[in-house]
C-alpha cells in the first residue's frame, strides 16, 4: 500500500462466507474484483461488439483517459484491503494493451489482509497469447480463461467477426498449457442459430483435453447485440444435449458466489460449467465489482452508470478518500437485475461489456 493510506476506525462486518469483509444492502461480499485494462478488442464478436456498430469509425477511450498500471494497482490494493480475494484482468481483449505482463507483476505482489496472495487470473481471446503465455506465467498470473465459441472453423471466424482462425487460439491455449498456466478454463457463449450445433462438439474437445468448459447463455448485456430471449438456448438444453452422449451428475458449487453451475461427467473424466443468467439467475450470491478501463466502478453487469474513481484518483485522493467511496458505493448496493428481467428491462440503457469488463 502507500503512505498515505491507513485502516478506517469501524470493524469489517463478518461476511456471508465467514471471512471479513464489506457487505452490501443484500449481505454480499466484495469478492471479486474484474479489471478492463482496454476497451479495445481485435474481435468484433457478434455479441458483444459487432462489426456494424463498432466500426473504423467508433471512438474508443483516448489514451489519456485509460488507467494507468499505477492507478489500476492502487484501486486494486484498496478494494484487496476491502476483501476482495479475485483479480481478474479483462478488456476489450486484454492482451492488446501494452507491457500487460508488468500490471501483472504489481498485482501478484498484493497480500490480502491476512497475508495470503491474491487470485490473479485473466480472460483472453487467446489470439496474441502465444509470445506471451510465457511472460505473464512469470510475472505472476495463476490461470487464465479463454473464450471460444467453437471449434468449427467456419462457426468460429463468422462469430469473431474478423475472419480469425480457430487455430490460432488453439494454439494460443497450448501456449498457456505449456507455461503452466492451469487450471484452464474455456467459455462457450451460446447463442440459437449461430453456434448450438457445438455444443457437444465443444464438450468431448474439452474433456479430453483436460479443460473446464463453461457454457454461457447469450445475454442482453448492452445494448448494441439484438438481444431477443427467443436467441437464448438454456443451461437447461446445454446440459440435456451433452448428457446424452457423456452423462452428468451435478456437482455443489466450489465456493458461494460461485458463477457457474458445475456438472461432472458421471465416468469420472472431467466437469463443465453452465453459467446461466437469463434463465437461472444467481444475484443473490454476486459477489463481483467491475473497474472500468476508464476508472468507473460497476456493481453489476448491467449497470447503466458507474462511480468515478480516476476522477478523485487523479485529484490527489488519498487511500483512506478512495477506500471510503469503495466502501459507500458496496455497501449501498442493491443489485439485482437477472432476477428482475423482463422484456421491458432489455431495453434500458447499459453499459456495454467490453468497457466494463465482463
Amino acid at each position: 500500500m502507500h503512505a498515505d493510506s491507513s485502516p478506517t476506525t469501524s470493524p469489517a462486518p463478518a461476511s456471508f462466507d465467514g471471512r471479513p469483509g464489506l457487505l452490501d444492502t443484500r449481505g454480499r461480499a466484495l469478492r471479486d474484483l474484474r479489471i478492463s485494462v482496454t476497451d479495445r478488442c481485435n474481435f468484433r464478436c457478434t455479441y458483444c461488439m459487432p462489426a456494424e456498430v463498432f466500426g473504423r469509425d467508433f471512438a474508443f477511450l483516448p489514451h489519456a483517459e485509460v488507467l494507468t498500471y499505477e492507478e489500476i494497482e492502487r484501486l486494486a490494493a484498496i478494494a484487496v484491503e476491502l476483501g476482495v480475494q479475485k483479480l481478474r484482468i479483462t478488456g476489450g481483449e486484454p492482451l492488446v494493451r501494452k507491457a500487460l505482463p508488468d500490471l501483472i507483476e504489481m498485482l501478484a505482489a498484493l497480500r490480502t489482509p491476512g497475508g495470503d496472495p491474491v487470485d490473479l487470473t485473466l480472460t483472453t481471446n487467446a489470439s496474441a497469447l502465444r509470445p506471451l503465455a510465457a511472460p505473464l506465467a512469470d510475472a505472476g498470473l495463476n490461470r487464465i480463461t479463454v473464450s471460444l465459441d467453437s471449434l468449427d472453423d467456419a462457426t468460429f471466424r463468422r462469430m469473431n467477426g474478423v475472419d480469425f482462425p480457430v487455430t490460432r487460439v488453439l494454439d494460443g491455449i497450448d501456449a498457456a498449457r505449456e507455461a503452466g498456466l492451469a487450471p484452464i478454463k474455456v467459455n462457450m457463449v451460446v447463442k440459437r442459430g449461430e453456434n448450438e450445433d457445438s455444443i457437444v462438439p465443444m464438450a468431448r474437445w474439452a474433456r479430453d483435453e483436460g479443460l473446464v468448459l463453461r457454457y454461457i447463455e447469450y445475454m442482453d448485456v448492452g445494448t448494441t447485440n439484438g438481444w431477443r430471449l427467443d436467441d437464448v438456448v438454456s443451461a437447461a438444453d446445454i446440459v440435456a444435449a451433452i448428457d446424452v452422449e457423456m452423462p452428468l451428475e451435478p456437482v455443489d458449487p466450489n465456493y458461494r458466489g460461485e458463477v457457474a453451475g458445475r456438472w461432472r461427467y458421471r465416468d469420472g473424466s472431467g466437469e463443465i460449467g453452465v453459467i446461466a443468467s437469463v434463465t437461472q439467475p444467481f444475484c443473490g450470491d454476486c459477489t463481483r465489482a467491475r473497474l472500468s478501463a476508464d476508472g468507473k466502478l460497476y456493481t453489476c453487469l448491467f449497470s447503466a452508470h458507474g462511480t468515478d474513481l480516476r476522477g478523485p484518483l487523479r485529484a490527489g485522493a488519498s487511500d483512506t478518500d478512495l477506500r471510503s467511496i469503495l466502501e459507500g458505493v458496496w455497501s449501498t448496493r442493491t443489485d439485482r437485475y437477472s432476477e428482475l428481467r423482463t422484456s421491458a428491462t432489455s431495453h434500458l440503457p447499459r453499459i456495454e461489456m467490453f468497457a466494463v469488463g465482463g
